[in-house]
């Protein structure tokens, strides 16, 4: 008998997630966009980037705090945490909207710009370690099917 995939357990496998490397780029493509911001004569832009780039962060570290919460029960179920993401991307994004609606005249939608850099970041800085792992070592995978 199989286990409906509603009900089924969550499986997350280690990720090189590394906060602190990503808050410091971030920090950096901030000075940057400020700069380039004051030269087109609207340092506003380059602030609402680094508020997206801000609010990304602050995603991918609510989603690390919830698949560890998540996933630390003894039957983790993905509805969990399919219910936690759409919450937490709602209100990240109603942020970002509202921002970006406020301060239209003003730079605003570079926050949502930020927002989307910051993902393309995220996977870059996740995915490449994770690559090098497997071309150096090869991709071991185990078997983790239940044994009835």
């Amino acid at each position: 008998m199989t286990t409906p995939a509603q009900d089924a357990p969550l499986v997350f496998p280690s990720v090189a997630f590394r906060p602190v490397r990503l808050f410091i780029v971030c920090v950096a493509l901030t000075a940057l966009a400020m700069v380039a911001a004051a030269f087109g004569g609207n340092v506003l832009y380059g602030a609402f980037f680094g508020l997206g780039l801000g609010l990304g962060l602050i995603n991918a570290l609510l989603v690390r705090r919830a698949v560890e919460s998540i996933t630390a029960d003894d039957h983790p179920l993905k509805k969990k945490m399919a219910l936690n993401s759409a919450t937490r991307l709602l209100v990240i994004t109603a942020l970002a909207l509202t921002v970006a609606f406020i301060f239209r005249g003003n730079g605003g939608l570079a926050v949502l710009f930020g927002l989307a850099i910051f993902q393309a970041l995220l996977v870059m800085s996740t995915s490449i370690p994770v690559l090098r792992k497997i071309r150096s070592e090869g991709l071991n995978v185990a078997d983790t099917e239940a044994k009835d």
